[in-house]
C-alpha cells in the first residue's frame, strides 16, 4: 500500500515537471495582426498618367521625359539632386577623419574596386543619364532619371555600359505613362546586382526576393506579407531612410526592426532582455544566399590568363562564374551561416590615397564593443579576396578597368595591370611608382534580409555553447552563459541548481511522510473504535 503510495507520487510529480517543460502556450501576438493588416492593403493610385496630355507623344530622349515629370511635378528633382543617389557622395563625421565627404567618389571596395575611371560601365546604376567620365554634370536637372525608380510597366531598364542611359529598346512613351510608387523591381534593379551580378555583393539581396515564399523571406514574401523595398525604407522628400554601411559612417538615418515590432516583440522576458545587445537580425537570419548563391572571395590576381589570346571564363556547379580573365577567381556559397561582430551604427572606410597600415586591409571597419551601450551584436557577410595595391606608395590602387575598345590602358581590354595602374591614378591625380603587387582585403556587410519565419529562428543553443562551431565563439570580451567558464558564478549557478532541486525532493518528502503519517493516525482511530 504505501508502494503504491509512493509510486503515485512519483509518477504525478514527473507528469508535473514534463508539463511544466513541454507545454507550449499559444499567444495571440495582436501586435503583429495590426501590422499584417497594415500592409496587407496595397495602395492603388487615383491618377492615370495615361490621360496626361504631356506624355500623349513619341519621346525621343529621356531627358525629354525628365522634362515632363518636373513640369508637373516642380521642385521634385532638386531633392534628388541633394540626394546621396544622384551625388554619389555624403558629408559625415568619422572617427579619426573629422567631417569629410565619403561615398563612390573616393570610396574603394573589393569587388569591381571603384566608379573613378570606370564610369561608363558603373553609372548603370546612377540615377541619371550621361555620366561617361569625371566630368558629369551634377547640376543638370534634365539628367535625373525619373523613371529608374518609378516605372510601373516592368519595361524600363537600364542599357549595359550606356553612361546610365536606358537600353535602346525600352518604349519611353510607354514608360512615362505607367509611373507610380517604387516597386520591388525597381529598387531591385540596382540593389540586386551590385558587383556584377545577382546576388554578387549583399548575400541577402536578389531577385529572389521578387516572388519568394515566407522560408525565403517573411516580408517579401509573395505568399506573406508581400512588403515592397519602400515599406520599411520611406522617403520624406526623396531622403530614403535605411542607409548602408558600406557606404555610410553615422549612425543616422539608419533602419531598426523595433520601429514597427517595439523593443518588446515577444512574450518572453528573457528574449526580450537579448534586444540590449543583440540585434533582431542575429537570431531572425541564421542564413543567408537561400535562393541564389552569392560572392565569398575575390582574387584580383588570378586575372589576365588567357586562352590562345584570348579572355575565357570557367563555372562553377552552380552556375557560376568560378573564374574570368577581366576578373580573376571566385569563390561562391549558397545557405550561409553569417559572421558575428559587435556594431553601434558607425564605420570608417578606406578612401584613395589611404595608408595601408594592416593586412589584410579594412575596406570598411565596423565599430563597436561589448562595452559600448550602443552595440549590438549583428550578423555579417565578410567578403574576402586582394587587389593591386603600390608596393611603394603602400596604397590600394585604383586601375582603370573599362574601356570601349582595346588600347585606351583599360585591363578588362589590354589585360596589363601595369598600364591600368598608371591610367586609372593619373586620372584621379595620384603617384604610380611603378612597382604593384596585391594584397589582402575584407569588407563587411551587415545582413539585414532574408528574415526568417520564427519557428526558424536561431536556437539558444547554438550561441550558448562551448563547441568551437558555436555561433558566436569568435566574439571575446564578455562572458556569454554556456560557452564561457567563470569559476564564482559556474558554481553559484550550480548550487542554486541542486539547492532548488533539493528543495522541491525535501518538499515533495515532507508531503509523503505527512501523508503516510495521517494516513496511520486515521487507521489507529478506526482501530480503536473497533475495539470500544
Amino acid at each position: 500500500m504505501k508502494r503504491s503510495i509512493l509510486v503515485v507520487i512519483g509518477l504525478a510529480i514527473i507528469a508535473l515537471v514534463l508539463t511544466n517543460i513541454l507545454h507550449d502556450e499559444v499567444y495571440y501576438n495582436l501586435q503583429l495582426e495590426e501590422l499584417k493588416q497594415k500592409y496587407a492593403i496595397k495602395p492603388v493610385s487615383s491618377v492615370d498618367h495615361t490621360k496626361f496630355e504631356e506624355l500623349q507623344k513619341d519621346f525621343q530622349s529621356p531627358q525629354e521625359v525628365t522634362g515632363a515629370c518636373i513640369g508637373c511635378h516642380t521642385e521634385r528633382h532638386i531633392e534628388i539632386m541633394n540626394s546621396a543617389h544622384w551625388n554619389w557622395e555624403r558629408v559625415a563625421y568619422t572617427e579619426g577623419r573629422g567631417i569629410t565627404a565619403a561615398g563612390k567618389k573616393n570610396l574603394i571596395n573589393n569587388f569591381c574596386i571603384g566608379a573613378q575611371t570606370n564610369e561608363q560601365s558603373c553609372a548603370k546604376c546612377h540615377i541619371g543619364y550621361g555620366m561617361s567620365n569625371d566630368h558629369y554634370d551634377f547640376e543638370n536637372a534634365r539628367n535625373v532619371d525619373c523613371m529608374v525608380c518609378h516605372d510601373n510597366s516592368d519595361e524600363y531598364q537600364k542599357g549595359s555600359e550606356l553612361a546610365g542611359y536606358p537600353a535602346r529598346t525600352v518604349n519611353l512613351t510607354t514608360v512615362a505613362q505607367h509611373v507610380g510608387d517604387p516597386k520591388k523591381q525597381n529598387c531591385g534593379s540596382c540593389h540586386f546586382y551590385g558587383g556584377g551580378g545577382n546576388n554578387v555583393k549583399h548575400g541577402d539581396l536578389d531577385v529572389a526576393m521578387l516572388a519568394t515564399t515566407r522560408d525565403v523571406d517573411v516580408h517579401m514574401a509573395a505568399n506573406g506579407m508581400d512588403m515592397s523595398c519602400t515599406n520599411c525604407h520611406t522617403a520624406q522628400n526623396h531622403d530614403i531612410k535605411g542607409r548602408l554601411y558600406s557606404v555610410s559612417s553615422e549612425n543616422t538615418h539608419r533602419l531598426s526592426c523595433d520601429e514597427c515590432h517595439t523593443s518588446t516583440p515577444h512574450f518572453d522576458p528573457i528574449l526580450n532582455r537579448h534586444n540590449a545587445k543583440v540585434s533582431c537580425q542575429a537570431c531572425h537570419i541564421p542564413i543567408y544566399a537561400k535562393e541564389n548563391a552569392t560572392k565569398m572571395e575575390w582574387k584580383w590576381s588570378d586575372a589576365g590568363q588567357l586562352h590562345d589570346g584570348q579572355p575565357f571564363h570557367l563555372d562553377d556547379e552552380m552556375g557560376n562564374h568560378e573564374y574570368l580573365s577581366i576578373k580573376g577567381s571566385f569563390k561562391w556559397a549558397k545557405n550561409v551561416k553569417p559572421e558575428y561582430v559587435w556594431f553601434n551604427g558607425t564605420a570608417n572606410h578606406y578612401m584613395l590615397g589611404d595608408k595601408i597600415d594592416s593586412i589584410p586591409v579594412q575596406i570598411n571597419t565596423l565599430y563597436g564593443t561589448h562595452n559600448d551601450p550602443n552595440s549590438k551584436i549583428v550578423p555579417v557577410k565578410v567578403h574576402r579576396g586582394d587587389q593591386i595595391y603600390d608596393k611603394v606608395h603602400n596604397y590600394i590602387i585604383q586601375p582603370k578597368l573599362y574601356a570601349a575598345e582595346q588600347g585606351d590602358s583599360a585591363f578588362w581590354k589590354d589585360f596589363n595591370w601595369d598600364m591600368a595602374a598608371e591610367a586609372g591614378m593619373r586620372r584621379i591625380g595620384l603617384p604610380y611608382s611603378g612597382e604593384y603587387d596585391f594584397v589582402e582585403t575584407e569588407m563587411y556587410w551587415p545582413v539585414n534580409h532574408q528574415v526568417a519565419p520564427k519557428d526558424q529562428a536561431v536556437s539558444c543553443a547554438e550561441c550558448h555553447t562551448r563547441s568551437a562551431d558555436g555561433r558566436l565563439a569568435s566574439l571575446a570580451g564578455f562572458y556569454l552563459p554556456g560557452r564561457d567558464y567563470n569559476k564564482p558564478l559556474d558554481f553559484f549557478g550550480t548550487f542554486l541548481f541542486f539547492a532548488s532541486l533539493g528543495g522541491v525532493l525535501l518538499h515533495a518528502a515532507i508531503r509523503v511522510i505527512v501523508s503516510i503519517r495521517k494516513k496511520r493516525y486515521n487507521m489507529d482511530i478506526i482501530d480503536y473504535d473497533k475495539k470500544a
